[in-house]
């Protein structure tokens, strides 16, 4: 099929897929996008796949004729710079593609904290931006017409890791207010959101919270929290960190044999937890909270369903798509859906066309509300069992069964 080469300058404006022929759009009208997106620094992972995820949908968009407006076809590209994970450098960059570049549409930058950098930005100058990684519920309340999110927002991603606890208690004869939980989580927006939300349904349940602490900025040591859950025993442990976060979470716990009967995190796949090479079996029973996953039934005219999409995506760049490539594949369809019904590029009118978005995606259905927050597809919880990850929760999405409690380390 077709191979991406990979994304090695670290500030560069590069078109969206290196050497595409737009010589069957010759006479029409190119619709370019901006995005600063994370290609070096400590989002570095998580950004090359927001970068790959909205690479693969303008060459299907492009290979299928491009966005018919009125009867005509055009071709969609992507601006691109770096903004080094930093979110002055973010802000920075936004205004540079508005300014200097002309750009009228934004997609979003990989991170919740770059996010909030750009969107005043984008406010301001009255720029449409569609994002699908930036999932901090903070983001929200400030009155923004211009900002548009696929994905669900960060207060939800580990809430499921908590009442699936609570589920296994009561099935178990025991009452969920009697379950310890400990959180560790990055200082970041997106992070004290996940923080919030699950301490939101722990106090719900009457849990007790008897671990609560900050992982360190660099994601260098952990050792001290570990050792708290390693005393205090309690019944769930909840980590957000981004990939590095995870990595870290995964190699101490293995190597100071904490032993926590339910484990859930944020960024397995950006942390290549599966990878046998990396972690041997020490990920193995980890829940991972994730927006999407490729066994859902979700169906689109342009990659199919969520299966298709992971096929094509896995062809294209030699590994299965995480999320963040799924919802950034998927900002860039509703952009593209929001020209035609606007029948036009007028800022907007493609603003007011965005707003009314009701479609289903191979990445889920979307349906923003009045702050441009999408409230019409569910998080997933997945299991990695023998190296794969597998559908837990919720359960009408489940595809294999939770393994519960987590094997202690020496029975593995």
């Amino acid at each position: 099929m077709y191979k991406f080469s990979s994304f090695k300058a670290k500030t560069l404006v590069s078109l969206a897929v290196a050497g595409l022929c737009f010589s069957s759009f010759a006479h029409a009208h190119t619709v370019v996008l901006g995005a600063a997106v994370s290609l070096t620094g400590k989002y570095s992972t998580a950004g090359n796949h927001t970068k790959k995820g909205y690479d693969l949908a303008v060459k299907f968009i492009n290979d299928k004729g491009g966005i018919i407006v009125n009867g005509e076809s055009h071709p969609i590209e992507v601006k691109y710079y770096d903004d080094e994970s930093t979110p002055a450098r973010a802000a920075e960059l936004a205004e540079r593609l508005i300014k200097r570049d002309k750009i009228d549409f934004m997609l979003g930058p990989y991170s919740s904290g770059l996010t909030k950098a750009i969107a005043p930005v984008t406010e301001k100058y009255k720029v449409p931006m569609v994002e699908g990684n930036g999932a901090s519920r903070s983001l929200f309340n400030k009155g923004y017409k211009y900002l548009f999110a696929v994905l669900s927002t960060s207060e939800q991603y580990l809430q499921e890791a908590i009442n699936l606890a609570a589920q296994v208690a009561k099935k178990n004869g025991k009452d969920p207010s009697t379950l310890k939980v400990a959180v560790a989580t990055e200082n970041d927006p997106f992070s004290q959101d996940i923080r919030a939300g699950v301490i939101a349904d722990a106090k719900r349940y009457g849990m007790t919270i008897v671990v609560d602490d900050k992982l360190p900025r660099e994601m260098s040591d952990m050792a001290s929290t570990l050792t708290k859950v390693k005393a205090l025993k309690p019944d769930v442990l909840v980590v957000s960190g981004h990939s590095k976060g995870a990595a870290l979470a995964t190699r101490q716990m293995s190597d100071m044999k904490v032993n926590v009967p339910l484990v859930g995190f944020t960024h397995c796949e950006s942390a290549k937890l599966t990878d046998a090479s990396k972690y041997g079996s020490k990920a193995n029973f980890t829940l991972c909270a994730a927006q999407w996953a490729p066994t859902m039934t979700y169906k689109d005219d342009l990659f199919g369903s969520a299966g298709d999409y992971a096929k094509t995506f896995e062809k294209a760049y030699d590994y299965v798509p995480p999320y963040q490539a799924a919802e950034s594949s998927a900002a860039v369809m509703v952009f593209a859906d929001a020209f035609k019904r606007a029948g036009g590029f007028d800022k907007d009118k493609v603003r007011d066309a965005l707003a009314s978005t009701d479609m289903q995606t191979f990445y889920g259905n979307i349906k923003f509300d009045a702050t441009g927050k999408n409230i019409a597809k569910p998080m997933v919880l997945r299991q990695i069992i023998d190296g794969k990850y597998q559908v837990v929760a919720p359960l009408e999405w489940a595809t294999n069964d939770l393994v519960h409690p987590r094997p202690k380390w020496s029975q593995r």
